[in-house]
């Protein structure tokens, strides 16, 4: 029946795709974040989601150009106006507006804006035995304001004492699989329940790291364990997203970091695995990339290994900004060259269409 269903949706959308121009699908395959605390017809991110049928955003805080104003979030009020205006920019009123809430020192809405802001970090939910209360009353928050799309919950083991990003920050929800399955599903049902999805992360795992891919190049080649792989094969079915890290691993992939490599996307998660739905790159800002490959390049290769939605964050160095525009068009321009398969663009086209289903 499921595949019925299935293959009655892939069929649809690919006869929807014939009505959609190219730029438009890839649109769909974006998720920017932008400055401002409103998204007036005349800003630029309201005209970028109507030209190119945008697909996702994601809201910041804290503001890298002027630290005395806030990007996106002022107030709880402001937040929610800011996502109608949003959602009445895109033509099929199903933008996926994100945010990093994990709890701890990840979490976005915090009280000074007026929201909870004390939710525990995941290595105290566990001790305190909470967690159900704990993620209704996050995904509530999410759900009150408008953001439709947590990327989150963290599923990295901690089994690496010297990983600062992870360990450090007790962003896991321990070292055993079925101890982090457990509670991850009890974050996606919550998240669920108030019309939340959500994107296990940072595959193929980060949690035996000591590097941190904001900075820079990660090499986990003799550090990372297969046991890592454990939470995406117990969640594979319910996740919503997965979201790809930038980590180097020369036993998966002797020439790519997993975001960018068809080996680790493809190879792994979608075939070995078995996920099928939506992949989601880490920030293709951060120093792991952005300091090894050019714009083109990184794009190119991210789309190639299978990746779905590219996040730019336009939040780690101002002066590196990039435009919707010009990712679509370097895009765009590949498909007409060959170097990007066109049917990689139908194929994330058609698995974000069926994403958004779920809202």
């Amino acid at each position: 029946m499921l595949k019925n269903i299935l293959f009655t949706i892939g069929i649809t959308m690919t006869l929807l795709q014939a009505e959609v121009p190219l730029a438009q699908r890839i649109g769909q395959m974006l998720m920017v974040g932008f400055h401002g605390t409103s998204a007036k017809p005349g800003s630029q991110i309201c005209k970028d989601i109507m030209r190119y049928n945008l697909g996702a955003v994601i809201l910041f805080d804290y503001n890298p150009v002027d630290k005395s104003k806030p990007k996106n979030i002022a107030s709880k009020a402001q937040v929610a106006q800011l996502t109608k205006e949003l959602q009445a920019c895109s033509r099929d009123r199903k933008l996926l507006i994100a945010v990093d809430q994990e709890g701890g020192r990840v979490q976005r809405l915090k009280s000074k804006y007026g929201f909870y802001g004390k939710f525990p970090k995941a290595a105290d939910v566990v001790k305190s035995g909470n967690m159900k209360q704990t993620y209704e009353k996050m995904a509530q928050e999410l759900r009150s304001v408008g953001i439709n799309y947590d990327l989150a919950p963290v599923v990295d083991l901690d089994i690496n004492p010297k990983n600062h990003v992870i360990h450090g920050l007790g962003r896991s929800f321990g070292k055993d699989p079925k101890t982090v399955q457990k509670y991850a599903s009890i974050f996606m049902d919550a998240m669920h329940r108030y019309g939340v999805l959500t994107s296990l992360k940072h595959f193929p795992g980060h949690g035996s790291s000591v590097g941190d891919t904001h900075k820079g190049f990660v090499d986990v080649t003799n550090l990372w364990k297969p046991v890592e792989l454990e939470p995406y094969k117990l969640l594979k079915t319910k996740a919503d997203t997965v979201m790809v890290a930038h980590v180097f691993n020369k036993k998966l992939d002797p020439d790519y970091p997993a975001t960018l490599s068809k080996k680790t996307v493809e190879g792994l998660l979608r075939e070995k695995i078995g996920f099928q739905g939506v992949v989601i790159t880490d920030d293709l800002q951060m120093g792991a990339i952005s300091k090894k490959y050019g714009l083109r390049e990184s794009i190119r290769l991210a789309v190639n290994a299978g990746d779905d939605i590219l996040l730019f964050g336009n939040q780690l160095d101002p002066a590196k900004s990039v435009s919707v525009k010009t990712v679509v068009e370097n895009i765009a321009s590949m498909v007409r060259e060959g170097t990007i398969p066109k049917e990689k663009i139908e194929r994330a086209y058609n698995r974000i269409q069926i994403l958004k289903e779920r809202l």
